[in-house]
């Protein structure tokens, strides 16, 4: 079946503006006047729409996001009024639900989010009560959380993580970090195979709304793998799919055997492209928004703190030494300075130790980058994967992080056009649930350095813009690369996969400040309209 789409505005990156795909079963085999001349059995007239290859996200945690949506809806509650409220109603309509686990409040509504127990206390006493701020570094609980978990005031902050205190010393409800956390969710009923899959389910659905058609899970445990190996069995992974195993310094050598075992499981599908569990993912530091990124130099709020850094040099080289080797791509989280500089030296000495191979290395957030650093991403062919929703002054920033900062060093964040000038390798990705999965609704933000639907003066640092072209391009062909699927799918040319959306607007012929309004007409995967 070969099917014509014409009367169309087709971008793909690279290319100019042309009308006419033809698809012949899932895969574009002509595109512009050659489409527009060949022989096809069907002919979709698309009444001048803006077509655009499918966005691809290139740093996520869908089963969050989807495990998230089954708790209480606090995202984009201003208050703590509204978040107790909407907790109490969960509550109230989830009587039997053991633990109430959910997200994500924005923690700057709060000086220096740190949120009290016993504030959730006063809507939910009688079982435990988790939410996750928006930086998912960080959690909040409640009183008796805090007690399943006997946490005290004996109880010592540990290795990498910190949980916040009263003056007498006891907990105060707000605990940093994921091995703080898990203090917490260690003892929480686990997730099921079956709710894991439910989560996949409910994050593809949002993803195929949102106009994206493959995605990379950032952050992959062992029973987040036997749940994406059961929805791609099932038929319930409806995207194509990355993973990025996690890999810890205290758990990493024992889990080579097991994430080579699921990365064969995975090629073994029918359908291999479907899956590629062919990365690692490691946490150099923390959050900004939570004092614990990694930096050169200390917190102007906390003089004795300079972050936390999660890896000791040695075990990060040796850790990446041996999943590189392993024919794995390194997926390294640093938001900080000095993450980020011992992200690059690592890979770096990394490159010297292993064979050369198409490695494509990423550093994840490269948050703040000291000035030395930033032609060092083009030096040694690490892509900076960047998450566009925060490439604006926003409240957790104004709030949080440029009162630990300075404004010097906070307007050293997110510099894509200084970035774009060494030469570096720039990707795209949500971070979801962290920030909105919507590629539309991020688009425009370097681009005006401005929150979406914002039209001000006020741009944050637009020195450091970049150009709509560049945003698109991020988003679908270096997102694509990144994620090893450059070949397969992010363009609309010959031999791709016919994965593009139909847009009700041109987003080079409208104003950076409405771009966010653009809507999505249709959703083409694999040349079929969903």
């Amino acid at each position: 079946m070969r099917t014509l789409f014409r009367n169309a505005y087709c971008w793909s990156a690279g290319k100019e503006i042309f009308d006419g795909l033809l698809i012949e079963n899932d895969i574009i085999v002509a595109v512009g006047d050659q489409a527009l001349a060949s022989d096809f059995d069907e002919v979709i007239d698309l009444d001048g729409a803006f077509v655009i290859p499918a966005f691809l996200d290139g740093h996520a945690h869908p089963i969050f996001a989807g495990r998230e949506a089954a708790g209480p809806k606090i995202n984009g509650l201003s208050s703590l009024e509204e978040i107790l409220k909407e907790v109490k109603n969960f509550a109230e309509k989830n009587p039997t639900m053991p633990w109430i686990i959910g997200g994500a409040y924005e923690a700057a509504i709060i000086e220096a989010g740190a949120f009290d127990a016993h504030w959730l206390d006063s809507v939910v006493f009688d079982r435990p009560v988790v939410l996750h701020a928006v930086d998912h570094h960080t959690i909040w609980v409640n009183s008796e959380a805090l007690k399943r978990a006997k946490i005290n005031e004996k109880t010592p902050d540990p290795s990498g993580g910190t949980i916040a205190r009263r003056p007498d010393g006891s907990p105060q409800g707000t605990l940093r970090e994921p091995n703080a956390i898990q203090l917490i969710l260690n003892c929480a009923p686990p997730d099921s195979i079956n709710s894991d899959v439910e989560a996949i389910k409910r994050a593809c659905s949002a993803y195929l709304d949102a106009g994206v058609t493959a995605a990379i899970d950032s952050w992959v445990e062992k029973d987040m793998a036997q749940a994406y190996l059961a929805a791609a069995q099932s038929g319930d992974l409806t995207i194509a799919m990355n993973l990025s195993f996690l890999a810890t310094p205290t758990t990493w050598r024992e889990k080579v055997t097991e994430f080579n075992s699921f990365r064969s499981e995975f090629a073994s599908l029918p359908n291999p492209d479907l899956v590629l569990a062919n990365s690692i993912k490691f946490l150099a530091d923390g959050a900004l928004s939570a004092g614990t990124a990694a930096l050169i130099d200390p917190y102007l709020d906390n003089p004795d703190s300079h972050g936390i850094k999660i890896w000791a040099d040695k075990e990060l080289l040796d850790a990446v030494t041996t999943f590189d080797a392993l024919g794995y791509q390194v997926h390294i989280h640093a938001i900080g300075d000095a993450a980020v500089k011992q992200a690059l030296d690592v890979i770096e000495a990394m490159m010297k130790i292993n064979p050369h191979w198409d490695r494509r290395p990423v550093i994840v957030h490269a948050q703040l980058i000291s000035d030395e650093d930033l032609p060092r991403f083009n030096a040694l062919g690490v892509i900076a994967n960047i998450q566009p929703l925060w490439c604006y002054l926003d409240p957790m920033n104004k709030e949080l992080i440029l009162p630990r900062l300075g404004k010097t060093r906070n307007d050293r964040q997110y510099r894509l056009r200084t970035l774009i000038d060494t030469g570096a390798t720039i990707a795209f990705g949500s971070d979801w649930p962290v920030t909105s999965e919507v590629p539309l609704l991020a688009l425009a933000v370097p681009v005006n350095r401005l929150a979406p639907g914002v039209h001000s003066e006020d741009s944050w640092n637009i020195s450091e813009a970049i150009t709509m072209e560049e945003s698109l391009t991020f988003y679908t062909a270096n997102a694509a690369y990144q994620l090893f699927r450059e070949s397969e799918r992010s363009s609309l040319k010959v031999g791709m996969k016919a994965d593009f959306l139909t847009l009700n607007r041109n987003p080079f012929e409208t104003p950076p400040h409405e771009v966010a309004s653009i809507s999505i007409k249709s959703v083409y995967q694999n040349g079929e309209k969903i």
